[in-house]
């Protein structure tokens, strides 16, 4: 390239040597402009390509990030029945809901409680790898048991969203999907965009169109109080400083939600979830990885605020969170929309989800030694600057006022139960493939 742009830099005429008059000079301007052109013919195949195979919105993953936005195929007759009859509501006051990130942790769990009760429930989740897939597989085949269907496709085919709402007149939508975990947004910023962001708008869109327009429970998180210091984090503390992207994001969804809500009349509920845990719980947690490194005898990163400062959670148990989530469903008031017009103010809430008992990391890992019967190889490190805060500690009295929201499980019983389907599921727990 470099001796391409000597020779263009060569003038026609220089000086009394006519050289354009040289048969050898043609060649060599032929071959220059020859490469010119192949070089610029390369760039914009280059931009085809980027656009039309690269781009989110393409059925091709956009990135090599562990992440998978391919969606499958859908449709056809036994497809649609399959999606209308897990959607059926089968209770007198029953409610129809399509829970996205279905067969993620807390999706799995809400779906099951929902067709408990007899809510009609379908899913939608699009498996991706930020963590196994086999595990999410296994939520599913859990879920189809009970009766849940879960389409296998990603919330950013706005053609799939569009379809789902025409086959079933959901009341209701349970938005779970999201790319979680705060510190793999420095390896693979982009998923978080894509998922909380794009994503978000991508459901909000249909949803506005629909008719009826459905009532939305939504998961925010208490990463959106960032560096806030004032403790017990209230709903109505600051939440302008995050401390990571995936943070930034949540807190962009409480603000896309509230115009979303006064545009176009939809009913939005954000609930920030606290530290949640349990069984068919997430890999990438400490408590779920703490437990395979202490069965398989590896050292295990106990982090120190600054001054040998303590680390706290307020860990919150998966089945407390579901209720919750019930909650929002159960007291969340019609959107006041139809086809993409507000008719009149909406409902627009925002609630913590948490245990209100925060708890030192340190003693999480003395609870699993205890019911592990395993002496952990603590390695204590500095909390390292990406994204995770010394603490966190839920007000929920808004809450409980508003939602009945009740956490009745301490941290010694819920990680007895995560500890008994961990040992069930994984059995010694003592593989490395998960």
């Amino acid at each position: 390239m470099k001796q391409m742009s000597h020779i263009d830099n060569i003038p026609s005429t220089p000086g009394k040597f006519k050289m354009e008059k040289s048969p050898y000079f043609h060649r060599i301007r032929w071959h220059s402009s020859l490469a010119k052109l192949t070089f610029w013919s390369f760039i914009f195949l280059g931009l085809i390509f980027v656009f039309f195979f690269i781009s989110p919105s393409s059925p091709i993953p956009s990135d090599l990030s562990r992440r998978s936005l391919r969606t499958q195929s859908w449709g056809g007759p036994a497809w649609e029945k399959k999606v209308r009859s897990s959607a059926r509501v089968r209770s007198q006051k029953g409610i129809s809901v399509l829970v996205t990130g279905a067969a993620g942790f807390v999706g799995t769990h809400v779906s099951a409680a929902l067709k408990r009760r007899g809510d009609g429930v379908l899913g939608l989740d699009n498996f991706n790898d930020y963590y196994d897939p086999s595990l999410k597989r296994s939520r599913q085949a859990l879920l189809e048991r009970s009766g849940v269907f879960i389409v296998d496709g990603d919330i950013n085919d706005a053609a799939l969203l569009t379809k789902l709402f025409e086959l079933v007149p959901f009341t209701h939508v349970m938005h779970l999907a999201a790319q979680a975990g705060v510190r793999y947004a420095m390896e693979n910023p982009s998923s978080y965009i894509h998922s909380n962001i794009a994503g978000l708008v991508s459901l909000l869109e249909v949803c506005k169109s629909a008719n009826p327009q459905p009532s939305i429970v939504w998961a925010s998180s208490s990463s959106v109080y960032g560096l806030n210091s004032k403790v017990p984090f209230s709903e109505r503390d600051r939440t302008d400083q995050p401390a990571s992207l995936y943070a930034a994001t949540k807190k962009a969804g409480e603000e896309i939600a509230h115009t979303y809500n006064h545009i176009y009349g939809l009913s939005l509920t954000g609930l920030r979830f606290f530290t949640v845990y349990g069984p068919w719980g997430r890999p990438d947690m400490a408590y779920f990885f703490f437990t395979k490194d202490m069965l398989q005898g590896k050292p295990i990163p106990i982090f120190e605020a600054p001054d040998h400062g303590t680390v706290s959670r307020d860990f919150t148990f998966i089945d407390d969170i579901v209720k919750g989530c019930l909650g929002a469903l159960d007291t969340s008031e019609k959107s006041t929309g139809s086809g993409g017009k507000k008719k009149g103010p909406a409902q627009l809430r925002v609630y913590n989800l948490g245990n209100t008992s925060p708890v030192p990391v340190s003693d999480l890992v003395s609870i699993l030694e205890r019911l592990l019967k395993v002496k952990a190889k603590r390695s204590i490190m500095k909390l390292p600057r990406n994204g995770d805060v010394q603490f966190t500690h839920a007000n929920i009295s808004l809450a409980q006022k508003e939602i009945g929201y009740k956490p009745t499980t301490d941290l010694q019983t819920g990680l007895k139960k995560f500890v008994r389907w961990y040992l069930s599921y994984y059995g010694s727990g003592k593989k490395s493939d998960h």
